[in-house]
């Protein structure tokens, strides 16, 4: 049954737009030492990292880094990834947090919004940064498992207008009023996410989306201080449960998954 009440939320971009790297990469170095990859593959994903931070790399190659990152996993036990990112998250991703981001998540919740993260990046590694940021809801990249390791194919691929259909899926399971709801990114491939929404804001924004910004008067924002959320006080994590679920029915009928964070029902 459709929720009857119809409250705002806000979507949230993750790299560049909450955490100042890219999430898909910054566990290469982690994954090196739990002998997933091999040094090659840190070396080329650190040059990645590198490129994408001077802003010098196109989405395209950040695409085919990321494709590369997908047939690398081929093979992978999920149970090492869930481990080896449960292990290091706080190492790796606490440091990269904008502080900006914090804030603007801490505001959203303290007016009642629910905070979605929206990230391509895939949800074995999203989801405990979500979870991690206190945000409520996540959507991200799902990777096909078979006997619990990954296949290298992909069930649902959170990019572009993808994004944008799991958001409105959500949005009818959930209640929440796009009209009324905000959203967050830096790339121009986030358009159709931040066109569906009443207030769209462009953060830290690409070439592109920041003329589309100019264009259609979206304001824009800009982030510059990363800070370790251990020692923000006012910040606390909320406790979550995770789980995947499927989104829509004409979506979800070509075997698309989305995967969220729900706050925890506990008294």
């Amino acid at each position: 049954m459709m929720p009857v009440t119809h409250r705002p939320a806000a979507f949230f971009d993750l790299d560049k737009t909450i955490i100042a790297r890219s999430s898909a990469l910054a566990f290469s170095r982690p994954f090196y030492q739990g002998g997933l990859i091999n040094r090659r593959s840190v070396l080329r994903s650190g040059y990645a990292q590198f490129v994408y931070l001077v802003g010098g790399a196109d989405h395209d190659q950040i695409e085919r880094m990321r494709r590369y990152m997908s047939a690398q996993a081929t093979g992978w036990p999920v149970q090492t990834v869930k481990d080896i990112v449960a292990e290091t998250l706080h190492h790796v991703v606490d440091p990269l947090v904008y502080d900006e981001a914090v804030s603007l998540i801490e505001q959203h919740h303290a007016e009642g919004h629910d905070v979605v993260i929206v990230s391509t990046s895939g949800a074995d590694v999203v989801e405990p940064i979500g979870e991690m940021l206190g945000a409520d809801r996540v959507i991200a990249t799902v990777m096909a498992q078979e006997d619990g390791r990954y296949t290298g194919a992909i069930d649902f691929y959170a990019y572009g207008a993808n994004k944008a259909t799991a958001m409105r899926e959500l949005a009818d399971r959930e209640g929440y009023d796009l009209t009324a709801s905000y959203a967050y990114s830096d790339s121009a491939t986030d358009i159709p996410m931040l066109e569906i929404v009443g207030f769209p804001y462009a953060v830290n924004p690409d070439k592109v989306l920041r003329r589309t910004a100019a264009e259609r008067d979206w304001p824009v924002l800009d982030f510059t201080q990363p800070v370790e959320l251990r020692k923000r006080v006012r910040f606390e994590p909320r406790k979550t449960t995770l789980a995947a679920v499927a989104i829509g029915a004409g979506v979800a009928a070509a075997g698309v998954v989305v995967a969220t964070t729900r706050r925890s029902r506990r008294a």
